[in-house]
């Protein structure tokens, strides 16, 4: 493994990282430089006023960019590192200041590594890693202790090596189902029909990360252990997404395909989209913006309606929200942030008018029913991810709920495949197709004849082929069996009639319409909406009785019932409208049945017309007081938006200063213990040796000085910082003063014998004292010679005796 350490570093410290770690390590420690190559059992320290990526095995540096205020060093390497290394690479996020980190960990995350971050409780600063947490992307939470067994885990892992994508996982095929069935009693999604190298290679992941011998021991976890299940759930569902994602394939949309629809489409009637595995909902933002955009343009009407689906609840959450951090806006340009998003603290919210264009909604694409009517279907990305048999089952509900002409987007690597014949191909690189006609495609049973035998479990879907006239069949039982109905899709629009419904519907003159309130008898309709309205907020049934209903034979009683008609637990209902006949309608004289229905029906309409208008004039007044108020409060808004955004960039750079500071405040605490440790040896040292030493500044004031150097020139302890020519030595040396200046000013030493008035003879040295090159004073010896004179004098005598 290598190693690579990043910081926020202060421009104007000196970084002792590298002197901190060679304490701790005995791997060498490299501070980078441009291009420098990558290599194991290597440290690779980031230095200040750069930033790093990694590419092609070497780290590259660029000067920090001053223009942008703050920088995100971290967040900026991870990216590098995930398209580098992939399943490789390990992300670790430690104690600091800020949300630096919980953007790239993302990234990581999506590409297959390791994500650890400190436990927020053991960190000194806990920024980073709380924003670490919330991203979901950490993989384990440890304190640092911990951390060396979970990357070695991780790096002995069998999955790890280049052969793990061919290779098959060889658990018991009865600890693959547990697995499988768990996900599907919990989230109600059968992996079964996702490929089975990605299956297996996730489970492996959380294998490894949770010390799992084998999946028949993780499958026991997994029962009981309800934040892995979720964790192994998150991983299976790969959401990778971002605003604008491959701007080439955005722009052919804005010119080409947006244009199109809406010159094909009348002002007055919806434009319908469909954006399949939104994840956290970028994508439908942004194909929101290009239609809001056009549309404003052409001073069209605002009727859109997008229906952004995914299978993941937490993923729907963050998309309905609609708020994204800065980075998250990486590809939006700032004229469409400006418009489109308004600033909430340190993120950016979706502006409400657009918001309002989105359904967010929870949805299997091979399982639950299409929407209809689309102009636009845009799945990308998420088709590769299953097997054969369930992307042609996704792209026959996708051919089924599109309009004749049409468009789906598809990702960069995937196609129709065997429904290609029912497309016409707008652009091959950016897999962009429109549908050529409405036909009947033969029902797709969904098997699992991709797995390996021993992952396979029960399919959710029988084996079974399409017989052909089948549903004319079904046709004639439902005529047989069914009473009077109409099935009517969201919208009130009908979508099919049974057992002579057709009879009380007509069609109105002028342009017709498919929407059966405009094709009742008129006293029916004030009664049929209100039902409907009913039934679609409740969920429920709703039955009307003694409802008088003019059909070609006159006027009739009927007893109405709706039903709410789900394919899919919170999937948007249909409704079956029945029609059951009481008999000809029997007025009584003193009733109030007796009425003329319709008439009545009439008058209530104008009363509750007259009402309406009386409120809503009322309301226009309200909403001019509103708006006035609105105007000004939006104007104190934006100052206050203004001021917040300056204090935010002025927050984080605060943080990462404080960091920065607290890293040089340990180095410097390191520095002066070392000095206090060195003094004090110093100082032992002086006390101990019976040699006279006597420190002078650069002005002859007196620093340090031994005991014996005390005695000769009759110091004190409280003597430090005074003059030398405030002392009267015992030593006969008149010059003294001068031959120290000499040395100070000329550097060169001086040497002579003196005696002092007790008779004892010094060797009298005056050095220079030097600090790093430059002069810093000199430095007095004095050698106590007078025994060496005696016994020089005893030697001289005894050589002339003899």
């Amino acid at each position: 493994m290598a190693f690579v350490v990043l910081q926020h570093l202060s421009p104007d410290f000196e970084s002792r990282m590298d002197e901190l770690l060679g304490r701790q390590t005995r791997l060498p420690i490299h501070k980078v430089t441009d291009g420098i190559e990558v290599g194991p059992d290597q440290i690779y320290l980031i230095p200040p006023k750069k930033e790093m990526i990694i590419a092609g095995g070497k780290l590259l540096l660029t000067d920090k960019d001053d223009a942008r205020g703050f920088s995100l060093p971290i967040d900026h390497f991870f990216r590098s590192l995930a398209h580098e290394a992939g399943r490789r690479a390990v992300a670790i996020v430690l104690s600091g200041a800020g949300s630096d980190g919980s953007r790239g960990i993302r990234d990581v995350h999506e590409n297959g590594g390791l994500v650890l971050c400190q436990v927020p409780e053991t960190a000194r600063f806990q920024g980073m890693p709380l924003s670490a947490k919330q991203t979901g992307a950490v993989d384990a939470f440890l304190p640092p202790e911990q951390m060396p067994g979970a990357i070695l885990a991780y790096l002995n892992d069998p999955a790890r090596s280049s052969e793990a994508d061919e290779r098959e996982i060889a658990p018991s095929g009865a600890a693959m189902e547990e697995v499988i069935r768990l996900l599907r009693a919990e989230y109600g999604i059968d992996f079964n029909h996702y490929k089975p190298t990605t299956v297996i290679r996730r489970i492996e992941r959380r294998l490894a990360l949770c010390n799992q011998l084998d999946v028949a021991a993780y499958a026991r976890l997994l029962a009981t252990d309800a934040s892995e299940l979720n964790a192994l759930y998150r991983d299976l569902l790969i959401g990778v997404t971002r605003f604008f994602r491959d701007v080439d394939a955005f722009e052919l949309v804005e010119k080409q395909v947006v244009p199109a629809i809406l010159a094909a489409t009348p002002a007055k009637e919806e434009i319908r989209v469909w954006v399949a595995g939104c994840a956290t909902g970028e994508e439908a933002y942004s194909l929101a913006i290009l239609f809001h955009e056009q549309l404003e343009a052409a001073r069209r009407p605002l009727n859109l309606k997008i229906f952004a689906t995914d299978v993941h609840r937490h993923s729907l959450d963050v998309a309905s929200a609609g708020v994204y951090n800065e980075d998250a806006l990486s590809e939006v340009t700032a004229a469409r942030r400006d418009r489109y998003f308004v600033r909430d603290d340190h993120r950016y919210r979706v502006a409400k008018d657009l918001r309002q264009l989105i359904v967010f909604a929870r949805h299997n694409v091979i399982t639950d029913a299409p929407f209809t009517r689309l102009d636009l279907v845009s799945c990308r990305n998420l088709l590769i991810y299953f097997q054969p048999l369930a992307q042609k089952k996704a792209l026959s509900l996708f051919h089924f709920g599109m309009k004749t002409g049409g468009t789906l987007l598809l990702g960069p690597s995937e196609t129709p495949g065997e429904l290609g014949d029912e497309f016409d191909t707008l652009d091959a690189h950016w897999r962009l197709y429109r549908k050529r006609r409405d036909a009947r495609l033969p029902d797709i049973r969904l098997t699992l004849t991709s797995l390996p035998p021993a992952v396979q479990s029960r399919p959710m879907f029988s084996t079974g082929h399409s017989v052909p006239g089948l549903l004319g069949v079904y046709d004639q039982l439902l005529d047989r069996v069914m009473p009077a109905s109409v099935l009517l899709d969201e919208h009130y629009q009908l979508v099919h009639s049974f057992g002579g419904a057709e009879k009380l519907l007509h069609v109105r003159p002028g342009r017709p319409s498919n929407n059966v309130l405009d094709m009742v008898d008129e006293g029916l309709k004030p009664a049929l909406l209100g039902a409907l309205q009913h039934a679609y907020k409740e969920r429920k049934t709703v039955r009307l009785s003694g409802v008088p209903v003019r059909g070609p034979g006159g006027d009739e009683e009927y007893r109405l019932s709706i039903d709410p008609v789900m394919a899919a637990p919170g999937a948007v209902p249909h409704f079956l409208v029945s029609f059951e006949s009481k008999g000809p309608v029997r007025p009584s004289p003193d009733s109030p049945a007796a009425l003329d229905v319709p008439a009545a029906s009439r008058d209530y309409v104008n009363a509750l017309e007259s009402e309406l208008r009386f409120t809503k004039e009322s309301l226009q007044a309200t909403i001019e007081e509103l708006e006035t108020s609105n105007e000004e409060l939006q104007a104190t808004n934006e100052e206050l938006v203004a001021s917040n955004e300056e204090l935010q960039s002025t927050n984080e750079e605060l943080h990462s200063v404080n960091e920065e500071l607290y890293t040089v405040n340990i180095e410097h605490q390191r520095k002066i213990t070392q000095l206090a440790e060195l003094t004090d040896d110093l100082d032992g040292l002086l006390h101990g040796i019976d040699v006279g030493v006597l420190f002078l500044d650069e002005e002859l004031c007196i620093r340090k000085y031994t005991a014996q150097a005390a005695r000769v020139f009759r110091l004190l302890p409280q003597d430090v910082g005074r003059r030398l020519d405030s002392f009267a030595p015992t030593i006969q040396y008149p010059s003294l003063e001068a031959d120290v200046r000499q040395v100070l000013q000329t550097g060169q030493a001086q040497q002579r014998e003196v005696t002092s008035r007790d008779g004892t003879i010094y060797l009298l040295r005056i050095l220079p004292h030097r600090s790093r090159s430059s002069k810093n004073g000199v430095v007095v010896l004095l050698v106590d010679v007078s025994e060496l004179k005696r016994s020089e004098a005893r030697v001289r005598r005894l050589s002339s005796i003899v």
